[in-house]
């Protein structure tokens, strides 16, 4: 009989150069960018023929979900109208580490580690053992690329690298759940002659990993979209915040 352990699991890692990583997350993020514009998009008629289930509207934001790609979560949606909020206000608290912070409180690190250009950048973020267990222990490597549309319309795309390249870039820590967090982000939209209204549109795609049932995964998803009042606060609050610092 054989009573040796089997060697524990360890995701293949893959080192890459920055101009390899830019050209990737340039390549992926466009993607992501046009699921996003596609889900914001204001002109639609709201019949429910785009797969987008409306599950709740109050206090003026409209809660949907719709069936990912890979058919095993659900992306969930908010839209919402803000008011007394410039586009360019509230885009300094759309990004990944604002976001991160209204999920769970106990986000023991969330630091830009590497800048690709001006408007790409990879980020880390780690919650603790206290936190929700939908983040218990969970730490993601996603990428975070801004860019304005011809329009004017704000996008910030946001989505994990591949494992094997996230475990290249920055090697898993022992106790931690690398999850995905899968097409991702933000979309603000100016209205016409009003420079203090956006129509915000933020969708989350997570898939946190490990041994949580699937249906307590998309409940608690449910969740992660209704941040966007408590950011509309911050953005109020702090009309010059810089979001981008690392540390």
């Amino acid at each position: 009989m054989n009573n040796s352990c089997p060697a524990p699991y360890t995701t293949r890692s893959w080192s890459v150069s920055d101009d390899s990583l830019r050209r990737y997350v340039f390549f992926a993020s466009e993607s992501c960018i046009q699921e996003l514009l596609s889900a914001s998009d204001s002109n639609r008629e709201w019949n429910g023929n785009d797969g987008w289930k409306v599950l709740a509207f109050e206090d003026g934001v409209e809660i949907s979900k719709r069936r990912s790609g890979s058919g095993s979560f659900h992306a969930f949606r908010s839209r919402w109208l803000l008011k007394s909020v410039s586009p360019e206000q509230f885009i300094t608290v759309a990004n990944a580490i604002d976001a991160a912070k209204q999920w769970d409180s106990d986000l023991v690190e969330a630091r830009y580690i590497k800048d690709l250009d001006e408007n790409l950048s990879i980020i880390r973020l780690r919650f603790g053992e206290n936190a929700k267990p939908l983040f218990r222990n969970r730490e993601f490597i996603v990428y975070e690329r801004r860019e304005t549309m011809d329009d004017g319309t704000l996008v910030v795309a946001i989505a994990s690298l591949p494992k094997e390249m996230a475990a290249g870039l920055h090697p898993k820590q022992n106790n931690s759940i690398r999850g995905l967090l899968l097409q991702s982000g933000w979309v603000v939209e100016k209205l016409d002659d009003n420079d203090d209204s956006c129509m915000v549109t933020y969708v989350v795609q997570l898939d946190p990993a490990g041994w949580l049932p699937k249906f307590f995964v998309n409940r608690f998803n449910t969740k992660l979209v209704m941040i966007i009042e408590n950011l509309w606060k911050q953005a109020q609050a702090h009309p010059s915040l810089i979001n981008h610092e690392t540390g």
